[in-house]
C-alpha cells in the first residue's frame, strides 16, 4: 500500500472534475473563475496527499467501484452521538448493535463543536474541525471511523453549509472588526435591504426566532439570520467564502467521513425578490463543492439535505435541462411525507400522483429514503398534486398537521406540533415513528387488537422506505419502538422545541427486551432485520432504476415498479387500507401471474392479495431479481 496517491492518478482526477469546477465558479463568481479554479486544485492536490494510506486505498477502491453506494446491501442508521453512545467511545460500543441490524450506513448527527449554550441542536457550529469536546477527543473520532470502517461502515457527517454559529472564529473575528471575517457574512448597515428582502422571506422557525436579521452591537449591523439569531448566514457570493468551506470539506473527508451531509443547501444563496431558497446558485455551490473533493478525497461523496417542494428536490441530484454531477445523494422527502399521508387518508392516489410526476434522478445517483429522522415533520404536499385528487393543498395540510397531532376523529397519533405559525396557518409535526402510528394511543387504551395494527403501520412505512429504491436510513429507536421522550420539557434550554420529543436516549432495557418473543421491540427488530435481509437479496433494489407508482385499481394499495437495466424487476405493493385488497396483475407484468415469488413472505401463493398494513415485493423467481 502507497502512502500517498500517484501524481497521475490526481492528474487523472483534476483532468476529469476541473471542467465541472470551472463550469460551478463561473456561475457563481464569473470572470474569477479560472483563477479560483487554479486556486482549489492545488488546495484539492495538496489535500490528496495528506490522506493516510488507509483513505488512499479507500479512494482507490471506490474509484473502480464508483457506484459503490448504490448497492442494494447498502442500509443505514441515523443517531444523535450522545443519545445513542453518550460519547464517541460509547458509540464505538454501539457498533456491534449496528452490525448485528444489518446496516452498513452510520449517519452521526451532532458531533462537531457546536456553540456554547444553545446551539440548535448541535447545527449552530463553532468548529468544524473537532468534535464536540463533551463527545471525546480528534484521536476518539480517529479510532471510531477505524472501527466503523473495520466493521464495514460508512460514516455521514453534517456539514453546515448556510451558517455558523456566533461564536465561530469567524464571527468572533467580524465582531471584533476584521474587515475579511465581515464579508463571509452577510451583513446590513441600517433596515434599509433587510425590510427589502423581508418581504418576500418566510420564518423557518416564527415561535423562537421571528424574522430574517439580528442586530449585532458591536459590528452595528443587521447579520442575516434565517434560522435562530444565534446562526450567522454565510456569504456565499464572495468566493472567500467557497475557499474557506472547500478547505473544511478536506479535513472532514481526510478525518475519514464518506458522506458530507449539506445541511441547509437549498439556503445558501440569496435573491431580493424570492424567498431566497432552492436559487440556481445553490445547486452550483454543490457543484463546485463536488468536482474539488472529488480531486482531492473521491472516497467521500455527498448527500443533499435539501427538504424542499417535490418540484426542487431532483435539482440537488443533478437532474437539470443539463445533467450535472451535484450531490449523489438526497433525502426522499417527499417519499416520506407521502407515506404518512397514506396511513392518515387509507388512500393511496395523493401519493401515486406525487410520486409519479417526481423527475427520476440520474442514474449515478439515488434517495435516502426514511421513515423518520431528527427533525420536525414538514406537510410538504403540493398544490397542484391535491387538486388532482379533489382537494386542496391548504386543506390537506391542515388535515394532516391536525390528524398527526390527535385532533381529529378517530385519529391513532400523539404527535406534538411544531413551528406553528398563527398567520399562515402552518404547522410542522414532531414525534417518533411509534406515537405518529399509534402505539401510544394503543398502549394508553390497554388495545392489543389497535397496538397489533400500529405496529404493522410502522414496519409498513418501513418496507416501502426499504424497498423503493435508495439507502434506507433508520432512526435511532425505531428498530426498537421506542416512545417520545417528554423530558425536555424540564430543561429550560430545550422545553421551547418540541423536536427533542422524538430525541430520545438509547434505551438499554428496549434494546434487552428485543430478544423476548411477543415484545413490541423485538416484533420490530426482526421486522426491520428481515427487511434488510430481503434487500440484500434482491439486486433489483441496486440503484442505477428508478421506481414509478402503479394504478392498480385499489384505492388503498400503493404500488411501485423497478425495471433495473441489469438486474431484472420488482413490484412493490402495500395496502395502506383497513381492509384486505384484491389486485388483479398490473400490465407491466404482461402476461405473467406465475413464477413469481414475495421476498417479505417467500411462502406466499396468492401474491395478489394484500392485508391491511401487509408490504409485499414481488420479484420472478429465477434472473437477476434474486441473488443466485
Amino acid at each position: 500500500m502507497t502512502t500517498h496517491p500517484s501524481t497521475a492518478e490526481v492528474d487523472a482526477r483534476i483532468h476529469d472534475w476541473r471542467p465541472d469546477l470551472i463550469a460551478a465558479l463561473r456561475g457563481l463568481y464569473g470572470e474569477r473563475a479560472e483563477e479560483l479554479a487554479d486556486d482549489l486544485v492545488e488546495r484539492a492536490r495538496r489535500a490528496s496527499s495528506r490522506r493516510s494510506p488507509a483513505l488512499v486505498e479507500r479512494d482507490r477502491v471506490r474509484s473502480i467501484q464508483a457506484d459503490w453506494y448504490l448497492g442494494n446491501e447498502r442500509a443505514g442508521y441515523m443517531a444523535y452521538v450522545d443519545r445513542f453512545g453518550g460519547d464517541l467511545q460509547g458509540v464505538r460500543k454501539r457498533i456491534g448493535h449496528l452490525t448485528e441490524l444489518g446496516v452498513d450506513v452510520l449517519h452521526l448527527l451532532s458531533l462537531l463543536h457546536p456553540r456554547q449554550g444553545e446551539s440548535d441542536g448541535g447545527y449552530a457550529i463553532r468548529d468544524y474541525r473537532v468534535p464536540d469536546p463533551r463527545l471525546g477527543t480528534p484521536a476518539d473520532l480517529d479510532a471510531l471511523v477505524a472501527d466503523l470502517h473495520d466493521a464495514g461502515i460508512s460514516l455521514c457527517v453534517d456539514f453546515v453549509l448556510n451558517h455558523t454559529s456566533d461564536d465561530h472564529e469567524w464571527a468572533v473575528a467580524a465582531r471584533g472588526g476584521s474587515a475579511y471575517h465581515q464579508g463571509l457574512y452577510i451583513a446590513f448597515p441600517d433596515r434599509t435591504e433587510p425590510d427589502a428582502y423581508e418581504t418576500t422571506l418566510p420564518e423557518i422557525f416564527p415561535d423562537m426566532s421571528p424574522g430574517n436579521f439580528t442586530w449585532i452591537e458591536p459590528m452595528q449591523r443587521w447579520v442575516w439570520t434565517t434560522f435562530r439569531e444565534f446562526q450567522w448566514d454565510l456569504n456565499w457570493a464572495n468566493p472567500d467564502v467557497m475557499v474557506e468551506i472547500v478547505e473544511l470539506a478536506f479535513h472532514l473527508a481526510n478525518v475519514g467521513v464518506d458522506m458530507l451531509r449539506l445541511d441547509a443547501i437549498a439556503f445558501t444563496w440569496k435573491r431580493l425578490g424570492t424567498n431566497c431558497q432552492n436559487q440556481p446558485e445553490a445547486h452550483l455551490v454543490a457543484q463546485a463543492l463536488r468536482a474539488a473533493l472529488a480531486i482531492a478525497a473521491p472516497a467521500t461523496i455527498l448527500l443533499a439535505e435539501a427538504i424542499v417542494g417535490p418540484d426542487d428536490l431532483v435539482g440537488y441530484l443533478g437532474r437539470h435541462r443539463a445533467e450535472r454531477r451535484e450531490c449523489e445523494l438526497a433525502y426522499h422527502n417527499q417519499l416520506m411525507v407521502q407515506g404518512w399521508s397514506m396511513i392518515a387518508t387509507r388512500r393511496a392516489n395523493l401519493a401515486r400522483v406525487a410520486l409519479g410526476r417526481l423527475p427520476e434522478p440520474p442514474a449515478r445517483a439515488t434517495w435516502f429514503t426514511y421513515v423518520r429522522c431528527h427533525d420536525d415533520i414538514g406537510w410538504a404536499i403540493d398544490d397542484a398534486d391535491a387538486a388532482a385528487v379533489g382537494v386542496t393543498g391548504f386543506g390537506h395540510r391542515d388535515f394532516l398537521a391536525r390528524f398527526f397531532r390527535g385532533d381529529f376523529f378517530e385519529s391513532f397519533s400523539r404527535g406534538t406540533p411544531f413551528g406553528t405559525n398563527p398567520q399562515t396557518n402552518d404547522e410542522r409535526t414532531s414525534g417518533m415513528a411509534s406515537t405518529l402510528c399509534g402505539v401510544a394511543a394503543a398502549l394508553e387504551a390497554g388495545d392489543d387488537a389497535a397496538l397489533d395494527v400500529a405496529l404493522r403501520r410502522m414496519l409498513m412505512l418501513y418496507a416501502i422506505a426499504f424497498g423503493y429504491g435508495g439507502i434506507p436510513i433508520v432512526y435511532m429507536g425505531d428498530e426498537l419502538c421506542m416512545p417520545d421522550d417528554r423530558t425536555y420539557l424540564d430543561d429550560p434550554m430545550l422545553q421551547h422545541d418540541s423536536r427533542w420529543c422524538h430525541r430520545p436516549r438509547f434505551d438499554e432495557a428496549a434494546a434487552a427486551r428485543r430478544l423476548t418473543a411477543g415484545t413490541v421491540e423485538q416484533r420490530l427488530w426482526d421486522g426491520i432485520r428481515t427487511l434488510v435481509a430481503a434487500r440484500r437479496g434482491c439486486l433489483a433494489l441496486h440503484g442505477g432504476a428508478s421506481s414509478r407508482p402503479l394504478d392498480v385499481g385499489h384505492q388503498s394499495v400503493f404500488a411501485w415498479y423497478r425495471d433495473h437495466p441489469r438486474f431484472g424487476e420488482l413490484l412493490g405493493l402495500a395496502n395502506v387500507g383497513d381492509e384486505p385488497a384484491s389486485i388483479s396483475p398490473p400490465l407491466v407484468l404482461g402476461t405473467r401471474t406465475a413464477g413469481l415469488t414475495d421476498l417479505l413472505d417467500p411462502a406466499a401463493t396468492r401474491v395478489w392479495s394484500v392485508a391491511p398494513q401487509q408490504v409485499r415485493w414481488i420479484v420472478p423467481s429465477t434472473g437477476y431479481a434474486t441473488i443466485p
